[in-house]
């Protein structure tokens, strides 16, 4: 009899698919986790090396709370793969191994671990990917030589145009090693599911690879929805299949703003040439520092100040939606980091500046206008010193105004927000507007008409 009722059972477990020590009815968190809108992506860059010298990826999956507490929804991981050690600067770029992780940051697992807390805490997670070239040892170019490019005497070149001595470039004329390529990508969808890549300087890389690739991960994610970002400006990388490129353009120009006493305008100008052509539920990832950047000087340094920074943080990142936060900035960690090393960061060192963080991206969160296609509407400041666009989006309707300079600056309220009795949203404060508005250096206001 105890016999016949152990086969009963197990059948029973078989025909509803359960196993003995599972979760009843309980779903794979990774398969229950919904990838936000494009539209909706709030992205925070993961250098590895700021949170431990080893074993890394542990070391993030402990900050996660704190990382989610922004207010974050897509981690974007920065190459977590075996590093090159022939002709090797330590870049994390120079990808030795492309299915396996550096022993500096930790395992396969602790990965898989990484991106099940994040999809536990409804974060995605995002992988660099680098297409355009690998080290030098890597098994590739020693089984398949004929799958990178080589010079007239027959020797394999790094990448040309470039300083990259310590990486090969790969040969898109080479079917196999097209389709090697896809299919190491799919194995992290697969193996950990990640929830997209961004794709190293994928200007580089042909096209119609990419359309490929893009085709083949959607369809090996099903249902699941993956994130896309180019590292380019190319218009082209949209059409196969990328959800977001660098708003390199705007960078520069924010930067010129800022520093330079450039007019306000400008940042308008480029806006509208940067998303002229850009198909609705397409973006451009705006953001005032990155690791690229921060190599060079600090967000605080870069554009004079920390009330300048967070000036700049507001204009470029409320404008149009698109936003990125460097995973350091909100700390405002002062120095350059070398992503090429280990770089300590403290984050206790400012909680009030990563209290403005947490606050503006509450904001960002709260306010669709904010980060949508949405209406923008500009209003000229004669003095070309202040910023102040309308973004509106069915009832969401918010005035931003960021003054972009040292001293105090004026200007003339738009006449349909005039006498209006409006809500600051970075302080809470009910204001009544007037004709003429005063903002201190640097200042900003998000202004909520209910």
């Amino acid at each position: 009899m105890k016999n016949l009722i152990l086969t009963l059972l197990l059948a029973l477990l078989a025909l509803t698919g359960c196993k003995l020590g599972s979760r009843h009815n309980a779903q794979p968190v990774s398969d229950a986790y919904v990838v936000p809108e494009v539209a909706d992506v709030v992205l925070y860059q993961v250098n590895p090396r700021v949170f431990a010298p080893s074993n890394s990826l542990q070391a993030v999956i402990g900050r996660l709370d704190s990382i989610q507490d922004l207010g974050v929804n897509m981690l974007w991981i920065m190459p977590i793969y075996p590093i090159g050690e022939e002709k090797s600067k330590n870049s994390p770029y120079s990808v030795r191994d492309y299915k396996a992780v550096a022993p500096e940051y930790g395992t396969v697992e602790d990965l898989r671990m990484l991106v099940e807390s994040c999809h536990e805490r409804g974060m995605g997670v995002i992988l660099d990917w680098v297409a355009n070239h690998t080290a030098w040892d890597n098994v590739w170019l020693k089984q398949h030589p004929d799958w990178y490019t080589h010079d007239s005497t027959g020797n394999i070149v790094y990448p040309p145009g470039t300083d990259w001595t310590d990486v090969a470039d790969l040969n898109y004329d080479n079917k196999d090693m097209r389709a090697a390529m896809i299919d190491a990508m799919r194995f992290w969808v697969d193996s950990v599911r990640i929830d997209g890549f961004r794709c190293d300087v994928a200007d580089q890389v042909p096209v119609d690879f990419w359309s490929d690739a893009i085709d083949s991960l959607r369809d090996a994610a099903k249902p699941r929805r993956l994130i896309m970002l180019a590292e380019g400006a190319n218009p082209e990388n949209f059409k196969a299949g990328f959800d977001l490129n660098y708003a390199w353009e705007f960078m520069g120009a924010i930067a010129k703003v800022m520093t330079a006493d450039a007019r306000v305008n400008q940042l308008i100008k480029v806006d509208q040439n940067e998303y002229k052509d850009l198909d609705r539920g397409k973006f451009k990832l705006r953001f005032i520092t990155n690791h690229d950047e921060a190599t060079k000087a600090s967000p605080i340094k870069q554009y004079g100040g920390e009330r300048a920074s967070m000036a700049a943080f507001v204009a470029t990142t409320m404008l149009h939606g698109g936003m990125l936060v460097y995973g350091s900035q909100e700390v405002g960690y002062p120095e350059p980091i070398n992503f090429f090393k280990y770089v300590p960061v403290n984050w206790n060192a400012n909680p009030r500046l990563r209290e403005e963080y947490k606050n503006l991206i509450g904001i960002y969160n709260d306010h669709p206008a904010l980060r949508s296609s949405g209406k923008v509407h500009v209003f000229d400041d004669d003095e070309n010193n202040i910023l102040c666009v309308e973004r509106v989006l069915n009832n969401d309707n918010v005035l931003v105004m960021v003054n972009v300079r040292d001293e105090a600056e004026s200007i003339d309220v738009p006449s349909m927000w005039t006498d209006k009795s409006v809500t600051e949203l970075a302080t809470g404060d009910e204001i009544v507007l007037g004709k003429k508005i005063t903002l201190k250096p640097y200042q900003y206001m998000l202004l909520f008409n209910k």
